[in-house]
């Protein structure tokens, strides 16, 4: 009996994957390009984009969960995506530092892009002394987000992009997604009322990592009295003026407890506990991304819970 040579024996396992791969690659091919697109530069924004296109559409977030806006970047393969979708959505107002060139070569391209922070009628930061940043006084804020009225609009304008950019969406499905997810924010906000109403006028002061929650304040009435990072973006650095002015500010509104931004160490809002003592609270928020799907902050909705639930205990717990 003679041996069946090395090379000639079969492989099952090998021919298996190659068949799958082949089919795989081949559905890929016939299918993938028929399929509409939209592509969300941030997490946030990118979870009220899905709420709004459900099962319309593919929906690709670029910026992965607990990550810095400000910071982040794209892969290659990421930045070719932008490039092949039908709808590119993202925030602006120099918010997405990293990934902004890649959105404006995507609309050099011919894709449609639709930036968010520029038509929900945004806030400039405030001047010196009102406790905004200095360097970017009168320049717009991109933190909409923290009010869920202008995330309303947003929505009802998202919708309206898909509609109109996206083909092969059923725009009725679209519309109804929209509306449902508008009655979801219109109760969001009746509930952080009631749960901020909570708040005692005189403790309603806010300290925070970097300037982030204008829009909340203008909303439900809180004071900005400083950052510990006096910039509305995180890769800005403090001075040790700065933490000086903040402090003496702190102290004159009687204010110990700061929020720090998650997405960021807390390390730069511990400092202030040398300055002004162990009295200080430093409490933990979500402001600026999501959490994975088993984190306390996983969609839009869950996240402005968590941070008001935060903010309201941190605000009217009793000093240490």
């Amino acid at each position: 009996m003679s041996a069946t040579p090395r090379a000639a024996r079969p492989r099952p396992l090998i021919l298996l994957l190659l068949t799958v791969l082949t089919a795989a690659l081949a559905t890929a091919c016939t299918s993938g390009g028929d399929h509409p697109r939209v592509v969300v530069t941030t997490n946030i924004l990118g979870d009220v984009t899905r709420e709004i296109v459900g099962e319309e559409a593919e929906v690709t977030v670029l910026m992965r969960p607990g990550a810095d806006p400000h910071s982040f970047g794209l892969s290659a393969v990421q930045a070719a995506e932008l490039e092949r979708a039908d709808l590119v959505v993202f925030n602006g107002l120099g918010l997405e530092e990293n990934v902004l060139r890649h959105v404006d070569a995507a609309r050099e391209s011919g894709v449609t892009t639709f930036g968010v922070g520029e038509a929900v009628d945004p806030m400039t930061f405030r001047a010196p002394g009102d406790g905004g940043p200095g360097d970017e006084a009168g320049q717009p804020d991109p933190h909409f987000w923290t009010d869920p009225d202008r995330v309303r609009k947003a929505a009802g304008l998202i919708a309206g992009q898909v509609i109109e950019n996206v083909g092969g969406v059923d725009a009725a499905a679209i519309r109804a997604n929209a509306a449902r997810y508008d009655r979801e924010l219109a109760e969001l906000t009746t509930w952080m009322e009631t749960s901020f109403a909570r708040i005692p006028e005189d403790r309603r002061a806010l300290v925070t990592n970097h300037h982030v929650f204008g829009y909340l304040a203008d909303r439900f009435g809180f004071r900005v009295i400083g950052a510990v990072v006096p910039s509305g973006t995180t890769l800005a650095s403090p001075s040790s003026s700065d933490l000086r002015s903040l402090t003496e500010a702190m102290r004159e509104a009687g204010v110990r407890t700061v929020f720090a931004d998650s997405s960021r160490p807390a390390r730069l809002a511990e400092v202030l506990r040398t300055e002004l003592g162990d009295g200080v609270r430093v409490i933990a928020l979500h402001s600026e991304s999501l959490t994975a799907e088993d984190g306390d902050a996983a969609t839009y909705l869950h996240m402005m819970r968590t941070n008001t639930t935060a903010m309201t205990d941190g605000l009217t717990a009793t000093a240490p």
